[in-house]
């Protein structure tokens, strides 16, 4: 039974496929990138939150979102907290396939009654405090169903359970969804994707984002060969977000 599970350990983290899905996969500048990401997210978060809800989002498809909430979650987890990590893109969710995890049951079916105390449903193989709730079967009503009062009370019963709960969610510019939840989350990363995200994508996002008085925690900048900050065409974007995060080949 243990060399079962070891080697289903081991068959998630030698994935082929894709090599930036998993924390233990990555180089190691994207490594430490992630647990600086871990470290300051401790900086951004209001006083008094017990249980941060993070969600994250990005501008347009393909930036990179759902492998970064992935990894967030990951370190997290790694450093002891727990933490649950929520596939909320109903349209097209991501988690499971890159996790290698039955996408049911999921979100859809908490939000149609499933039973939401059964936690251990959602535990992971990797970390005995790490959690993750796939999307479940797709709704005909992805943006009502996170904006409703059902998602609010799933958010708060989880909250009393968990350290940290980081959300992913669809591209902000693409549906609505991700400012339909953002009332009942601590606060929001963008994630950006260098030499990819469009000038005017980014900036209709951040628009999008103010005008619903989102909290913006920071940007992931992923895909970056550089260091430090971003630079080229991101540097007239600093007015939109506190500070960015950088990852590397992540």
């Amino acid at each position: 039974m243990a060399l079962k599970k070891k080697n289903r350990i081991r068959s998630i983290f030698d994935n082929t496929i894709d090599k930036k899905t998993m924390h233990k996969n990555l180089e190691f500048t994207a490594v430490e990138q992630y647990k600086l990401l871990r470290a300051n997210l401790s900086f951004t978060m209001p006083e008094g939150v017990s249980c941060p809800i993070i969600g994250i989002t990005s501008s347009m498809r393909g930036e990179g979102k759902s492998t970064t909430a992935i990894n967030l979650s990951y370190v997290l987890a790694e450093s002891g907290k727990r933490v649950l990590l929520i596939d909320g893109d109903l349209r097209i969710p991501s988690v499971a396939k890159k996790m290698e995890i039955k996408s049911t049951p999921g979100l859809t079916d908490v939000l149609m009654g499933y039973e939401s105390h059964q936690m251990s449903t959602f535990k992971t193989d990797i970390l005995e405090n790490w959690y993750v709730m796939p999307s479940g079967e797709l709704p005909p009503n992805p943006s009502e169903l996170l904006g409703s009062r059902r998602m609010e009370a799933i958010i708060n019963l989880a909250a009393e359970k968990f350290d940290y709960i980081i959300v992913d969610l669809p591209p902000v510019n693409v549906v609505s969804d991700a400012l339909a939840i953002s009332k009942y989350i601590t606060g929001m990363i963008v994630v950006i994707r260098e030499d990819y995200t469009e000038k005017k994508e980014l900036e209709a996002c951040f628009r999008q984002l103010k005008l619903s008085n989102v909290n913006v925690l920071g940007c992931v900048m992923n895909e970056s060969e550089a260091s430090g900050v971003p630079r080229g065409k991101y540097k007239n974007y600093s007015k939109y977000y506190r500070k960015y995060y950088t990852t590397r080949k992540s």
